[in-house]
């Protein structure tokens, strides 16, 4: 029977393992790609681009999803569909704290709902949450490497320009209002795919998580500085998705006996 073959992201039932990293670029996947053994691209449709491999002999795969959560909801529904259950977002983020710098990792414990995409999946009252054990990986993975690190709480917003230029907009007091609380309630950072891979995560039952580089400095930004020289941030966030990842197939490894 011939298998079932996605409509967007363009590949096959089986065509893939269990663990997916989620980059927003297409350009990204092959970077990412490139730390895989015997990689090889797939498919490319769209702005989904995937390539497959191996890690330490598993294999794993790497989809982009464009930007924004819609498409990253039909990349994670399909994938899923496909076969995957382990799905970790590699990107960047825009920092909206001191606690975090340009060049900073970030690992996401949640994330602010404003966006709509989560609403079609799950009641505003749920929390947008990641798999605790992928955050952990990530966590020592970031630790391991020496690099400056961040949990705190992620900001997912539907639109771009809303919040790097809020007060150009006919909403402006009420957008202005909401990024305010959401900074002084504690978000640090800001990206656009996080809440609904965590929501849809929780839906199909399978584990989420993101890791993002900031590729900026908070308004407040004064003096701080890092003791590591930042070398090119994508290949930062990448090798720290990388190491979690072998360190979460370790653990199922060791957990499957």
């Amino acid at each position: 029977m011939e298998k079932k073959k996605m409509m967007h992201v363009g590949i096959h039932e089986g065509d893939i393992g269990r663990y997916v990293f989620l980059p927003g670029s297409p350009e990204r996947t092959e970077k990412i790609a490139k730390y895989f053994e015997n990689p090889k691209e797939i498919a490319y449709n769209r702005e989904f681009r995937t390539w497959t491999g191996t890690l330490d002999g598993v294999p794993v795969a790497v989809t982009s999803t464009g930007i924004g959560g819609p498409s990253a909801a039909i990349a994670v529904e399909e994938l899923h569909q496909s076969g995957a259950d382990t799905m970790m977002r590699v990107g960047s983020c825009a920092s909206t704290s001191p606690k975090v710098c340009m060049g900073d990792i970030v690992i996401p414990c949640g994330a602010v709902r404003m966006e709509g995409v989560g609403d079609h999946y799950l009641p505003v009252e749920f929390p947008a949450v990641p798999d605790f054990q992928m955050m952990k990986a990530l966590e020592e993975a970031a630790a391991g490497q020496g690099f400056h690190y961040d949990t705190g709480v992620t900001i997912t917003k539907a639109s771009f320009y809303s919040q790097t230029s809020p007060e150009t907009k006919p909403i402006a007091a009420e957008l202005m209002y909401r990024w305010d609380a959401y900074v002084k309630g504690g978000a640090t950072n800001t990206s656009m795919e996080c809440a609904p891979l965590f929501l849809i995560g929780g839906t199909l039952g399978i584990r989420t998580a993101s890791v993002m580089v900031s590729a900026t400095n908070c308004k407040e930004y004064t003096e701080q500085t890092r003791t590591r020289p930042l070398e090119d941030l994508e290949d930062r966030v990448i090798r720290v998705a990388i190491d979690g990842m072998r360190r979460l197939i370790q653990w199922d490894r060791r957990k499957e006996g």
